[in-house]
């Protein structure tokens, strides 16, 4: 098989085939065991569509309208007339990598053999993500219950050869127009398929998937930053002994502090105040980042957990049981992933701050221990790293604002038939703001512990390998070292994608050994 195929199948995905194919671009193909599944459900649905008795989804209305009947010669047009009247997202449109998520996880649930949609319609969803189609999906429209609604309608419209899409180019044109150029047939949907498209956790659980890539190298990255900050502050390491982490063991705290030790190894820089002043104690930022990080990296952790078990699941309503039986139920409420996509934002805007607050003392010669004001060239004539941090001060305190939990929030909809609803979208657009400040933040404390620790080698000190590691790396990625001011914005802009693109670590990693 080859390695940039993804093969779905019918008992759901994993976090890396999401990143593959979302970021990507990895092929899709399904299983045989998946086509099979499909075929067997939809026999179910077919048996169920001929019977007299109502069955909600297969011959009903939908939501608050569920009590009427649907006659036969009706049902295309109820299942076609769910996506288009569902298609009702406003706003900007919504990243290319999200709306990939969204289309393979739903595609993951429909591949599952619980929905009742046709092997045709499921192979028509890998063949628009393989042809690199992406539905233009919109901010706003879901309330992140009874599925990410209005998304996921923008992608099934895309299905049927309406509305429209990104082609692999980069231009939106006409959905039918790009299904053609591909050789791809649009959908024509049957009982209950407009349905199963739309009614799923997928767009939050996608998004969910790629914070929780994108913060495990941000928390690495942080430990590195917290380590550079210790070493140009001459603080101490001995606060990161093994020993006194195993007395408090949270995972996440002892992996924190084993990562810093790792790139203090060898430094020349710390535990100078033990000598020649009176500190005993670091502050807090500093003494206390491994408890910060590794509490983090726990809860990191624990939506790891929700996400593996969100993406074993199928969320539909109805579903289609093994035993034949078509069954409503409340799977599709987002609450478990929006609860740990709130969670996120609060330790990542934790991170943030004591990012900050390290930063901060880098830069005051009343607590640095010996550096320059602002680490300025010719202080007075140099303002040197000042406004960085008002920079990094102004996007932590969004991140603050950006922590306020959207799932502690809930609004009535559909004639109060949805009368509590998750807004597990809104905590996932929101987190996806945070990471990208976050990675910013980051950026900063990385550019101005460089600084400081160059500054500390000219004083006549020697950083530690792994530091100086970092240091070469940075500069030769555009952000330059000490000396006068000069446009300051590229040089942060540097920083933040040798941060975001993971090239920090993977800087530090052949003295270090691999950081977790």
């Amino acid at each position: 098989m080859d390695m940039h195929t993804v093969v779905v199948g019918t008992s759901g995905t994993t976090a890396e085939d999401v990143v593959a194919v979302a970021r990507h671009g990895a092929r899709i193909e399904l299983s045989t065991a998946a086509v099979d599944a499909l075929a067997a459900s939809r026999l179910i649905v077919d048996a169920l569509a001929a019977k007299p008795e109502p069955v909600y989804g297969v011959s009903t209305g939908f939501g608050a309208l569920a009590s009427r009947h649907i006659s036969p010669e009706l049902r295309a047009q109820l299942q076609r007339n769910i996506v288009r009247s569902h298609a009702a997202g406003m706003g900007p449109r919504v990243e290319r990598e999200v709306v990939r998520a969204l289309m393979f996880l739903r595609l993951k649930t429909v591949a599952s053999g619980h929905t009742g949609v046709r092997p045709e319609v499921a192979q028509t969803m890998a063949d628009v993500l393989n042809a690199g189609i992406t539905p233009v999906v919109h901010e706003y429209g879901s309330l992140g219950c009874s599925g990410d609604l209005a998304p996921l309608s923008h992608c099934a419209l895309t299905l049927m050869g309406e509305g429209d899409a990104e082609g692999p180019d980069g231009t939106v044109r006409p959905a039918g127009e790009l299904l053609a150029a591909h050789g791809i047939a649009p959908v024509e949907l049957r009982e209950k398929e407009g349905l199963a498209l739309l009614n799923g956790t997928d767009g939050m659980l996608g998004m969910l998937v790629m914070a929780l890539a994108d913060l495990r190298n941000l928390y690495t990255s942080a430990d590195i930053t917290a380590a550079l900050s210790l070493e140009a502050l001459l603080g101490t390491d001995k606060v990161l002994a093994p020993e006194l982490h195993a007395i408090r063991p949270h995972p996440g705290q002892g992996v924190s502090a084993d990562n810093m030790l790792r790139v203090l190894a060898g430094s020349g820089l710390t535990g100078h105040h033990q000598d020649d002043a009176p500190r005993v104690q670091d502050a807090y930022s500093v003494r206390c980042a491994p408890q910060v990080n590794g509490a983090g990296r726990d809860t990191l952790d624990y939506a790891a957990v929700v996400a593996g078990r969100e993406l074993a699941s199928s969320v539909d309503n109805p579903v289609v049981l093994p035993d034949g039986r078509v069954e409503s139920n409340g799977n599709f409420h987002g609450a478990p992933v929006a609860y740990v996509l709130d969670f996120l934002a609060i330790v990542a805007a934790d991170l943030g701050s004591i990012c900050e607050r390290r930063t901060d003392r880098l830069l005051d010669k009343n607590r640095s221990h010996g550096l320059p004001p602002f680490l300025a060239h010719d202080a007075g004539v140099d303002s040197g790293l000042m406004i960085a941090q008002y920079t990094q001060a102004a996007l932590v305190s969004e991140m603050k604002r950006l922590a306020v939990p959207a799932s502690a929030d809930s609004i009535p909809s559909s004639a109060m038939q949805e009368d509590h609803v998750s807004m597990g979208w809104s905590a996932a657009r929101k987190l996806r703001t945070a990471v990208d400040s976050l990675a910013r933040i980051v950026a900063v404390e990385l550019y101005a512990a460089t600084r400081a620790v160059e500054i500390r080698a000219a004083q006549g000190l020697t950083p530690a390998p792994a530091s100086q590691a970092a240091v070469a790396a940075l500069r030769a990625a555009g952000a330059q070292g000490p000396g006068p001011d000069r446009f300051l914005a590229p040089d942060l802009a540097a920083a933040d994608t040798f941060v975001r693109e993971g090239r920090l670590v993977a800087a530090v990693e052949p003295v270090t050994g691999p950081l977790a």
